[in-house]
């Protein structure tokens, strides 16, 4: 993500930007089973939601950008977040509590947030 700080004084022809790049990553969350919303078992409910509230608190902390389920029978999360290089990256993601403990597997690539509305 391309972060622009600075500001020029009114009437003047350009600014003065600082450009900050932080790498964004992308990583998937796939479940072990079609239908698995619908499925899940105690445990599997239990440790969804510590995974739930893990994502909510990078979010909050400033390190998620989104977070969501695909929908249907094929369920696959998506976390999309910035990390400054990939073992960063890799140990967000391997520190999820639903792939740490095995319920689901994680697969990590680098991404470009390209267009976001609000800030495009």
């Amino acid at each position: 993500m391309v972060r622009r700080t600075g500001a020029s004084a009114p009437g003047a022809q350009s600014a003065t930007y600082r450009v900050l790049t932080v790498p964004e990553w992308i990583y998937f969350i796939h479940p072990p089973r079609e239908n698995f919303a619908a499925t899940m078992t105690d445990e599997e409910q239990a440790v969804w939601g510590v995974h739930f509230q893990r994502l909510k608190r990078l979010l909050d902390e400033g390190t998620m950008i989104a977070v969501g389920p695909t929908l249907g029978t094929v369920n696959t999360g998506i976390a999309i977040f910035e990390a400054p290089d990939e073992d960063a990256a890799r140990t967000i993601m391997e520190e999820d509590p639903v792939i740490a403990g095995g319920f689901a597997r994680g697969e990590l690539r680098p991404f470009r947030l390209s267009l976001l509305r609000g800030r495009d």
